[in-house]
């Protein structure tokens, strides 16, 4: 785990950690911004958080795949989320940032625009993913709703699927 995401939890951790007990069936989370929209995926699924780095192109994959990147010996695909949910790709800034998801043998790198922080929801605060996006087939779990904010929650399974 990356020592930024660390961090995030930690002083995350401090200001929920009093308004939930232990008994609460609650989920662990990270934020972040693609577009103008929160987006959130479980925080044990995160291998790690980097700044940007140099990438591959590889041929006559979609638009989306922006190449591959090496990550200490892994060769990992990296793929623009924004490009994915259909908006216009954006130059790389300083708010930008690569995470590296990691589900059983399956890993890929996401560019995101912004990271947010790390987020404790219980999951009675949850909702289903709306009836147009539901079933199989999409990316999202659900909608989280917490104070003020709401957020879909991803997929990850769907996001590492292969489908080039």
């Amino acid at each position: 785990m990356s020592d930024q995401l660390k961090e995030i939890i930690k002083k995350q951790g401090r200001k929920q950690e009093v308004s939930l007990s232990h008994s609460d069936d609650v989920v662990q989370l990270v934020g972040f911004i693609i577009g103008e929209e929160e987006y959130a995926v479980p925080i044990l699924t995160i291998q790690e958080i980097i700044k940007p780095i140099s990438w591959t192109r590889v041929p006559q994959t979609p638009a989306y795949i922006l190449g591959v990147f090496n990550l200490r010996g892994s060769v990992i695909p990296l793929i623009d989320l924004r490009v994915k949910f259909g908006l216009k790709p954006k130059k790389h800034n300083e708010e930008t940032r690569f995470f590296v998801l990691k589900q059983g043998d399956d890993v890929a790198g996401f560019v995101i625009d912004r990271l947010t922080m790390a987020l404790r929801i219980k999951k009675t605060d949850i909702g289903a993913a709306p009836d147009s996006v539901a079933g199989d087939d999409s990316m999202i779990e659900g909608v989280g709703k917490q104070e003020d904010r709401i957020l879909t929650i991803l997929k990850v399974n769907k996001l590492l699927e292969r489908d080039f």
